[in-house]
C-alpha cells in the first residue's frame, strides 16, 4: 500500500513532485523472519538493526506477531541490516540500496542458517564440503575452504594422537603407583615416560606433559638406585624446567623441583627451589618449608632443619605436623648442667609440643608429644591413648 501510494504520489506531476519532496525523500525496507524451526519469529523475537553506512545512523525494528518487520520513513541510502535474537546478531546482510522504488525483501531464515552450520561442522569433522557447499562458492573461495579443512584434519588428528598419548601415559602412572613389585613400577613408569615423550614431540607447549613427565621420572628414580637413580631424578627436573618455560612463576612447580633436590641431598639447591615457591605463593608456603625441614633432617642436618619446621607452623598455625617437628628437635636440643645435672631445653619447646596436642590431642604424635612434655616436667592435659596401655577402671 505505502509503495502503491508512492507510485501514485510520482505520477502526480511535477509540481505535486515539489510540494511533497519531504515525502519522497525516504524509503521502506521490510522482510520475514523465521526461528530454527522455520516458523515465524513470535512478535518481538527479533530486532532488526539497520546501519546507515553512507552516513552515519542507525535504525531499529522488532518482528509482529507474524515475524513481519517494517521500516517505514528511512532515508535514501545504503545499509547493513543485521538480525538480532537475545541481544546476539544470528545473521547479516550487507550493503542494501534501499530507493524510492519496491524494495526487495530482506528475510532471514534462522532454519536454514542452522542447517549450515550443521553442513559445516560435518564438513570440518570429515573434511569434505557437501554439493550445497560447493556450489555456493566461487572457485577460489572452494580452494581456500578446502585448505583451510585439510589443515582443521591435521590439527584434529594430532590432537586426538596427543590425547591418546597423555591418557595411555596417566594409566600408566596409575597402574605404577598401585603396583607393588618393583619391577612392575618400572616397567609401568617407564612405559609413562615414552608416551610422554612422544606428546612432547607432538606439542612441546603443553604443561601437563611436561608436569606428568617430571611425575614419572621422580617414581621411576624411586625404584631405582646409584647412576641411574641420579640420572631420572635429573630427567625429572629438565622436564619440570620446560614447565617452567611455559608458565614462569608457577608455585607448585618449584615445590617439586626443590623435593627432588632434597632427595638428592642437594640442600642449597632444595632451599633455593622451595623457598622461591614460598614467596611466589603464601598458600604453599607452609607445605614449602616443611618439606625443606624434612629434606634437611633426611640430609642429616636436623639442626638446620629446626629453622623451617618454625617458619612452616609460623606460615599457618594450624599446621599440626610442623609444630611436633619443631618442637622435638628444639627436645633434641637440650643440654645438661653437668654441675647439677638439670636438664634445660630451648624456650619455645614445651609451647609447641602443647601446640601440636591442642591442635591433634589424638593425632599420630601425640604420645609421643605427651612423654616429652612430662619428661621436662610439664602438666599435660589431653585425651592422649597410649598405644598398648590398659584403661583403668
Amino acid at each position: 500500500m505505502i509503495a502503491g501510494l508512492r507510485r501514485s504520489l510520482l505520477a502526480g506531476g511535477f509540481a505535486l513532485l515539489v510540494a511533497t519532496t519531504a515525502w519522497a525523500q525516504t524509503t521502506t525496507l521490510e522482510g520475514d523472519v523465521k526461528d530454527e524451526n522455520g516458523q515465524p519469529m513470535k512478535k518481538n523475537g527479533a530486532t532488526i538493526v539497520l546501519n546507515r553506512t553512507d552516513i552515519k545512523g542507525t535504525y531499529k525494528v522488532s518482528t509482529d506477531k507474524r515475524g513481519h518487520w517494517l521500516y517505514t520513513g528511512l532515508p535514501y541510502g545504503v545499509y547493513d541490516v543485521e538480525c538480532m535474537v537475545d541481544g546476539k546478531m544470528v545473521d547479516k546482510v550487507n550493503g542494501v540500496h534501499s530507493t524510492y522504488a519496491d524494495n526487495k525483501p530482506i528475510d532471514f531464515d534462522l532454519s536454514k542458517i542452522k542447517a549450515q552450520q550443521a553442513a559445516t561442522q560435518q564438513a570440518n569433522q570429515n573434511g569434505q564440503l557437501s554439493q550445497e557447499q560447493a556450489k555456493s562458492m566461487t572457485k577460489e573461495q572452494k580452494e581456500q575452504y578446502e585448505a583451510q579443512l585439510k589443515k582443521n584434519s591435521e590439527a584434529i588428528k594430532k590432537n586426538k594422537a596427543l590425547n591418546d598419548a597423555f591418557n595411555s601415559a596417566q594409566d600408566s602412572l596409575k597402574a605404577a603407583s598401585a603396583d607393588t613389585d618393583p619391577a612392575k613400577k618400572t616397567a609401568d613408569y617407564q612405559a609413562a615416560i615414552d608416551s610422554l615423550n612422544k606428546g612432547g614431540e607432538m606439542d612441546p607447549n603443553q604443561i601437563a606433559i611436561w608436569n606428568s613427565l617430571g611425575e614419572a621420572y621422580t617414581g621411576l628414580a624411586k625404584v631405582q638406585t646409584g647412576d641411574d637413580r641420579n640420572k631420572s631424578y635429573d630427567q625429572a627436573i629438565a622436564a619440570y624446567n620446560k614447565s617452567l618455560a611455559i608458565k614462569p612463576g608457577d608455585a607448585g612447580i618449584y615445590n617439586q623441583i626443590g623435593n627432588i633436590y632434597g632427595a638428592e641431598k642437594k640442600i642449597p639447591e632444595a632451599t633455593e627451589a622451595l623457598t622461591k615457591a614460598a614467596q611466589l605463593d603464601p598458600a604453599m608456603a607452609p607445605k614449602a618449608y616443611f618439606n625443606m625441614g624434612a629434606n634437611l633432617v633426611n640430609g642429616g642436618q636436623p639442626d638446620k632443619a629446626t629453622e623451617f619446621f618454625k617458619k612452616a607452623a609460623d606460615a599457618d598455625p594450624n599446621y599440626a605436623e610442623a609444630w611436633y617437628q619443631y618442637g622435638s628437635l628444639q627436645m633434641m636440643q637440650g643440654k645438661v648442667d653437668p654441675k647439677t645435672g638439670a636438664q634445660t631445653y630451648p624456650p619455645d619447646t614445651a609451647t609447641a609440643l602443647k601446640k601440636y596436642l591442642e591442635l591433634q590431642p589424638t593425632g599420630a604424635h601425640a604420645a609421643e608429644a605427651s612423654a616429652m612434655l612430662e619428661a621436662m616436667g610439664e602438666k599435660v592435659q589431653t585425651n592422649v591413648t597410649v598405644p598398648g596401655a590398659k584403661k583403668k577402671k
